[in-house]
């Protein structure tokens, strides 16, 4: 199996970039490699439910995912994006995966802990791996600046969110798809009947499996929302388990469970992106139907 992801990712990066420099030119693949990916995006949703307590209204929440340092992703952006998610006054902060590229090659480590110590959220921090996160040899690495940096890590757990008193909602998040061991069932084992849940996944097609569950909101990253998008053809980076939702809002199953694919901040495989513009993603909760 291993050896048919790389051949498969091999050929998807072949023929991308041949597509990508056939169809866009030369004046395309400036803007697609220069500009757009520093166009950051800041889409704004409402997470309404019930469920969620009239305390919790107005608490907002900042996801961002697939920052890939490294791969045509360097400090001073990180630095900067930094700046713009503490400028929008955030209560909770969810880290969705891919922190580096190659964790194990990435020569600047102990200057990722100081950016990510300067974000600022009351009610907390939370992140989950991405497939980059583990890959490389970097499990302990990504662990190490995460929790130094104050982020508390969800692997196949739920952590209660309070606020106000008694009031409170539930987080839970689990492992990579590709390269951990997700187990949503066990994430959720101690969250109560009757209280908001919301799923960190890294790997946005596992809301199929998610919407079985008791869950309300399933937030994820992963696809880049295609990373490049050629006109009459369609998106040229579709990872495993992020090929059925690829970027956006989704309904899932008949209770059903809400879906929102982050599009991301950094790039892989490809150092561009078309059509497909690099996003910070606004929660605000609110209590009601």
């Amino acid at each position: 199996m291993p050896k048919t992801i790389k051949r498969r990712t091999f050929l998807k990066q072949a023929l991308g970039s041949f597509l990508t420099i056939l169809g866009l030119g030369s004046a395309g693949l400036f803007y697609a490699n220069k500009i757009e990916p520093v166009l950051l995006e800041t889409s704004e949703r409402e997470i309404r439910h019930p469920l969620i307590p009239k305390a919790f209204d107005g608490v907002k929440i900042i996801q961002f995912s697939d920052t890939h340092l490294g791969f045509h992703y360097n400090l001073n952006q990180f630095g900067n994006l930094i700046n713009k998610i503490n400028s929008l006054k955030p209560d909770l902060i969810f880290f969705t995966g891919d922190l580096m590229d190659e964790p194990n090659k990435y020569p600047k480590i102990n200057q990722i802990v100081p950016h990510l110590q300067r974000l600022r959220a009351p009610l907390g921090k939370y992140c989950i791996y991405g497939n980059h996160d583990h890959g490389g040899y970097g499990t302990e690495i990504y662990r190490n600046i995460m929790e130094t940096a104050d982020f508390t890590i969800l692997l196949n757990r739920s952590i209660p969110i309070s606020y106000k008193g008694a009031n409170r909602i539930y987080l839970a998040g689990i492992d990579d798809a590709m390269l951990g061991k997700p187990d949503i069932p066990v994430s959720l084992k101690k969250v109560p009947q009757n209280h908001f849940t919301i799923l960190l996944s890294h790997a946005p097609d596992l809301a199929e499996e998610a919407a079985k569950y008791p869950i309300h909101w399933q937030l994820s990253g992963h696809s880049h929302g295609g990373q490049v998008k050629i006109p009459f053809f369609g998106a040229l980076v579709i990872p495993p388990f992020a090929r059925i939702y690829q970027e956006g809002h989704y309904l899932i199953g008949e209770n059903p469970l809400n879906l929102y694919v982050n599009r991301g901040i950094g790039t892989t495989r490809l150092p561009f992106r078309f059509m497909v513009k690099p996003e910070l993603t606004v929660f605000t909760l609110k209590t009601g139907t």
